[in-house]
C-alpha cells in the first residue's frame, strides 16, 4: 500500500530531513512512525503526501509512483497535518463538502458517511457553526471526517491524536482499528508511545533522518516497552 525506497530528502539549505528511508506499509497494517523533534517524521510524512518532493529515491501509493502519477496517488490516501489549519470563514460542513466535491464523492453516499462520522465523534450539531468558532480539537474532529469521507485506502496521519479529548481518542482508536480490517493501511507519527505500542503491528524509529529500527512491533520491542527501546536507542 505503502512504499519507500532509498528515500532522501536534502533542503535547498543543505540540511538532511531524511536519507535513505526504506520502509514498507501492506494493507492491513497499522504502522507507528516515531522518533524526537525534528528527527525528520513530519518531513517524511510531507513527502509521501506529495508536499515535499523527494531529493532521490521513490515513493509509491498502491504501486504508484508519486513523483510520477501525484494526483492518482492523492486519490487513494488521506493526510492529516499535525495541525488542523483549515477555513474559518466557512462551516464544519462546508468544508466537509469542499473535501467531497474533490473527491467526487455521491451526495447520498457523503450525508450516510457524514451522519457516521460526525455521531461518533459527537460534533453533528456543531457542523453548521462557522469553523472560527471551534476548538482545537472540533477542528480536528472535522478534519477526520474530510479525510474518511472520499473511503481513502490509505490514511496517512500526523499526531492525530493532539487536542482530542479521551472520548475522540478511543473512538478514532476504534475506527482506525476498523479501517485495517477492511484492507485499508494507516501510517501515523506520535509521540504517546503506549498507544503505538497497544494500536500498532509494525513500527520505524526514526534519528537524524535515517531509519534505526524498523519491522514488526513485537520483534522491535522483544521483552522491553517500546518507550524503552525508544529511549534506549536515542542513547546510542
Amino acid at each position: 500500500m505503502l512504499r519507500l525506497e532509498n528515500y532522501t530528502k536534502i533542503y535547498d539549505n543543505g540540511k538532511v530531513g531524511a536519507q535513505d528511508v526504506n520502509i514498507t506499509v501492506e494493507a492491513g497494517d497499522i504502522f507507528a512512525f516515531i522518533g524526537h523533534n525534528g528527527a525528520g517524521k513530519t518531513t517524511t510524512i510531507k513527502s509521501i503526501v506529495g508536499i515535499n518532493e523527494a531529493t532521490s529515491g521513490n515513493i509509491f501509493i498502491n504501486g504508484i509512483s508519486i513523483k510520477e502519477s501525484p494526483i492518482d496517488c492523492k486519490r487513494q490516501l488521506a493526510y492529516i497535518p499535525d495541525s488542523p489549519d483549515i477555513y474559518t470563514a466557512i462551516t464544519g460542513l462546508q468544508f466537509i463538502n469542499l473535501i467531497a466535491d474533490i473527491y467526487g464523492v455521491s451526495m447520498p453516499l457523503r450525508e450516510e458517511l457524514v451522519d457516521k462520522y460526525a455521531t461518533l465523534f459527537e460534533i453533528k450539531n456543531e457542523l453548521n457553526a462557522p469553523i472560527s468558532t471551534y476548538s482545537h480539537g472540533m477542528r480536528q474532529k472535522v478534519v477526520l471526517i474530510s479525510a474518511l469521507i472520499h473511503s481513502p485506502k490509505l490514511l496517512v496521519l500526523d499526531e492525530p491524536f493532539v487536542g482530542l479529548d479521551p472520548k475522540a481518542s478511543f473512538s478514532l482508536k476504534n475506527l482506525m482499528k476498523e479501517f485495517v480490517k477492511n484492507g485499508g493501511a494507516i501510517f501515523f507519527s506520535t509521540h504517546v508511545l503506549e498507544v503505538a505500542e497497544k494500536l500498532c503491528n509494525k513500527v520505524a524509529i526514526i534519528k537524524d533522518g535515517k531509519i534505526i529500527a524498523n519491522g514488526l512491533m513485537s520483534e522491535i520491542k522483544k521483552d522491553e516497552s517500546l518507550e524503552q527501546v525508544f529511549l534506549g536507542s536515542a542513547n546510542e
